[in-house]
């Protein structure tokens, strides 16, 4: 007896790498993509804007410093379902809860490498900044946190990058971007969708970290100058 022939469609055949599921999807995952990407910016960026204050409090009170990295750390810790199921209650089942589990997340990277850049600033530049009539705001925005910028910049990719991978997390409550697809593809063993699904998450983690080394490189260029 001669074996069944193989269906011609990669989809029918269920494959890994399936062209047809690209052009018949093309929607869904562009939907999705719009939506990880989203999810990822707005979290990154209000978790920037929660950072900076906490990082420039614990500088100017050297005694906060400590509880502040103590309850970041401690935030980063819980894992990815016990942290959405603990904010569930207030949020309830929304792309909110996503993105306040994701600022949480992000605080610890950001505001450790925020810190970490304004306590590498030289103290003699800041007696020269002050000896030319620096006030204190003046010091911080046009000395502090430009020379803190290529370690907040690091701590801020590190964070986006991190944000990508959790964003998949939120398929549990229907707000995972890409995550939707990967975990509907894995519950119905739908190869070509996970797959396609998971390899955009990693071409949207390397294109958010390119992006950014790139705006690190056009707004430090005094660190260019240095290397040559």
């Amino acid at each position: 007896m001669t074996a069944p022939a193989r269906p011609h469609d990669c989809l029918a055949r269920n494959d890994w790498i399936c062209g047809a599921y690209l052009r018949t999807r093309r929607h869904v995952l562009l939907e999705a993509v719009l939506q990880h990407v989203r999810l990822t910016a707005v979290s990154v960026l209000i978790g920037l804007a929660v950072a900076l204050p906490l990082a420039l409090l614990a500088r100017h009170w050297r005694w906060a410093a400590p509880p502040v990295l103590a309850v970041t750390t401690i935030l980063y810790t819980i894992p990815s379902l016990a942290m959405f199921s603990l904010l569930l209650p207030l949020y309830g089942l929304s792309a909110a809860l996503v993105v306040a589990g994701l600022v949480l997340y992000s605080l610890t990277l950001l505001v450790r490498n925020i810190l970490a850049g304004l306590g590498a600033v030289p103290e003699e530049t800041r007696e020269a900044a002050r000896g030319m009539g620096y006030g204190p705001v003046r010091l911080l925005l046009t000395v502090e946190l430009p020379l803190a910028l290529p370690a907040a910049m690091a701590g801020l990719r590190i964070a986006t990058v991190s944000a990508v991978s959790l964003v998949t997390v939120g398929a549990i409550v229907g707000f995972g971007g890409l995550g939707n697809l990967i975990y509907a593809g894995m519950n119905t063993y739908f190869r070509a969708q996970v797959l396609t699904a998971s390899v955009l998450c990693v071409v949207i983690a390397v294109a958010a970290d390119l992006l950014l080394l790139a705006v690190q490189w056009l707004i430090t260029p005094w660190t260019r100058t240095g290397r040559g």
